[in-house]
């Protein structure tokens, strides 16, 4: 009787989908963290849901501030800032303090190995 051939599965099968949908950069670091820390647990997906959701609205603030100017005149003529750059800024802290929260703002230790040889001459110790 034969075998059945072995299929490899594909990595993106087994990708875990964001909570809801999000944009393109909420998409990029959603994938970008997801293939570093494989974030596994519910409420480690939705912090990460949040806050990616949270970095597509902070860029559409940015884009409309860029577009506004970061000084926009009242009706009175009186010039002031642009009241997204608040939203932004808001929208940013958030997500560092999410990304501490899920403790991916400190860099991998590199696990030890292996203790290194001896080299070189070393006394006898019989």
């Amino acid at each position: 009787m034969a075998k059945p051939p072995f299929s490899i599965v594909p990595g993106e099968t087994t990708r875990i989908s964001p909570p809801r949908p999000l944009g393109s950069h909420g998409t990029a670091l959603w994938d970008r963290v997801q293939r570093e820390y494989a974030i596994a647990d519910t409420g480690g997906i939705e912090i990460l849901g949040q806050l990616c959701a949270a970095l597509d609205r902070a860029e559409t603030l940015a884009e409309a501030i860029a577009r506004d100017g970061a000084v926009i005149h009242t009706r009175a003529g009186v010039p002031r800032a642009h009241p997204a750059i608040r939203e932004e800024l808001a929208a940013r802290a958030f997500i560092c303090r999410a990304l501490e929260r899920l403790g991916l703002n400190i860099e991998t230790i590199k696990p030890p190995g292996r203790p290194p040889q001896p080299s070189g001459w070393a006394p006898d110790m019989r």
